[in-house]
């Protein structure tokens, strides 16, 4: 092999190799600039992951003030029901003291019914003794008329000694 085949060779490896690193630049380049969009894709994951983070906690701390609020509520309604309850006793005492107040009441319907018949009896009696106490009085004018006024007072003193 002569100096000028070899230089040949050479040159046309050199070519080769030159060849050779343009492509690996060039994929290297590619490789480079993939790796700058895995970093831009993997910087916007970390930023999503941290909006998702931070979007999970607010979510948490709602739900903390949700359950809050639901045990305030079910306290509530607790106190609602132990009201509600004791308005039923009361209802239910009421509606005895009702009862017996009705029964009361017809306890004095039926005296007030006695009461009334008795004052019926007792004003036919009055009017009976009237009577009888005006004929009284109008026999005794009449002895009064006949026996004289002398003779009656001699017997009204006459029963006053005995």
């Amino acid at each position: 092999m002569t100096n000028e085949e070899f230089q040949k060779i050479v040159l046309e490896e050199l070519g080769s190799l030159k060849e050779g690193q343009k492509r690996l630049e060039g994929r290297q380049e590619r490789l480079e600039m993939g790796q700058r969009k895995l970093e831009g894709r993997q910087e916007r994951l970390e930023i999503g992951q941290k909006k998702l983070e931070e979007r999970q906690e607010r979510l948490e701390i709602g739900q903390r003030k949700l359950e809050e609020r639901q045990e305030r509520l079910e306290i509530g309604q607790r106190k609602l029901e132990e009201r509600q309850e004791r308005l039923e006793i009361g209802q239910r005492k009421l509606e005895e003291r009702q009862e017996r107040l009705e029964i009361g009441q017809e306890q004095i319907r039926k005296d007030l019914k006695a009461v009334v018949e008795q004052t019926v009896d007792l004003t036919e009696f009055r009017q009976e003794t009237n009577e009888k106490l005006d004929s009284l009085i109008e026999d005794s004018k009449s002895i009064h008329g006949i026996l004289g006024e002398h003779e009656v007072s001699i017997r009204t003193i006459r029963r006053r000694i005995i």
